[in-house]
């Protein structure tokens, strides 16, 4: 009998339920896309990509220059400060993770300072 390979406790991927609940916070936005990618998830509307989660759920937007000092101002902290490999990704503002209407108005501000 072959022995079952171990269970890595270690490895953390999104579930459908974390996946399903994104999609529904920004589903105000209209059409979006969506790529698993290692263990996380981008997010894309009309193909620009301005969304992602990390692996453990946490919902990121992409900021640069003025957007990203909203975004700090706002509690966001950026992906990767806590591994010194910082990306241009901020997290979601608390109070967005359970409102819609407040996610996609941060979502629709992250889409425009991309353009």
């Amino acid at each position: 009998m072959k022995a079952l390979a171990p269970v890595r406790t270690n490895d953390v991927s999104l579930s459908d339920a974390d996946i399903a609940h994104a999609l529904e916070l920004l589903s105000g936005l209209g059409a979006l896309s969506h790529r698993k990618m290692m263990g996380g998830l981008s997010i894309y509307h009309d193909g620009t990509i301005f969304a992602m989660m990390d692996r453990s759920g946490r919902v990121f937007l992409k900021a640069r220059d003025d957007f990203a000092a909203e975004m700090k101002a706002a509690g966001a902290v950026q992906f990767g400060a806590d591994h010194g490999r910082r990306m241009p990704y901020w997290t979601m503002p608390e109070p967005a993770l359970d409102d819609p209407e407040l996610a996609c108005d941060w979502a629709r501000r992250a889409l425009a300072a991309l353009v």
